[in-house]
């Protein structure tokens, strides 16, 4: 009989998610099998159904746990900030700083199939990340960085720019290394905002 490792039945759960998200890593979130992930977490191939009755479970619970710790970057960054221009701008590093970090969760939560991130939706783990900087931007209208009127489109025009620089860093496609990395997230963030307030003088 194979060895396998041990392990503390009350963390079985999370080390069935740290072993899905390294195989993601890998094989990316399509390929994995849940008998992979029972055989790199060292344990019987039924003793993940004990958590994850599905594959399609596990994903969700991984996306989960990365919109959680998504909060989390966003807020931390938050907590330097000086103004209401500042406090976009470092959700904006937080939102870029998650994804460095933890770039196969960041794969999974924005590569799920349409029915899967229904049942994420469900945690509402992904509406708290988007909220963070939804009241930034709010914040920021309120001081005058940004013009009145539908926060929204404002909201998804900083989404657009923060997730298009995170896409473009954990796929080596930016010539930056992670500090040049956020501080250009800063840079492109402060940018935009002066460019929508500007737009708007003009309107």
């Amino acid at each position: 009989m194979a060895e396998t490792q041990p392990y503390h039945h009350g963390n079985l759960r999370q080390t069935l998610l740290d072993a899905a998200v390294a195989l993601i890593g890998e094989v990316g979130p399509r390929a994995f099998t849940l008998r992979e992930v029972a055989r790199r977490a060292g344990v019987s191939h039924n003793a993940p159904y004990r958590h994850f009755p599905s594959k399609d479970e596990l994903l969700v619970a991984v996306a989960a746990e990365g919109f959680d710790r998504l909060t989390r970057t966003m807020e931390e960054h938050l907590a330097a900030s000086q103004s209401a221009a500042e406090r976009l701008a470092l959700a904006g590093c937080g939102y870029v700083d998650f994804a460095l970090r933890w770039p196969n969760h960041f794969l999974v939560m924005f590569d799920l199939p349409a029915g899967l991130r229904e049942e994420c939706k469900k945690s509402e783990l992904g509406e708290n990340a988007f909220r963070v900087l939804f009241d930034c931007i709010v914040g920021a209208q309120d001081s005058g960085n940004l013009p009145a009127g539908d926060p929204m489109p404002h909201a998804l025009t900083a989404w657009s720019l923060v997730h298009g620089i995170a896409k473009l860093a954990i796929s080596g496609n930016l010539p930056l290394d992670p500090p040049a990395t956020l501080e250009f997230t800063h840079t492109a963030a402060m940018q935009m905002l002066q460019g929508i307030k500007g737009a708007g003088s003009r309107i």
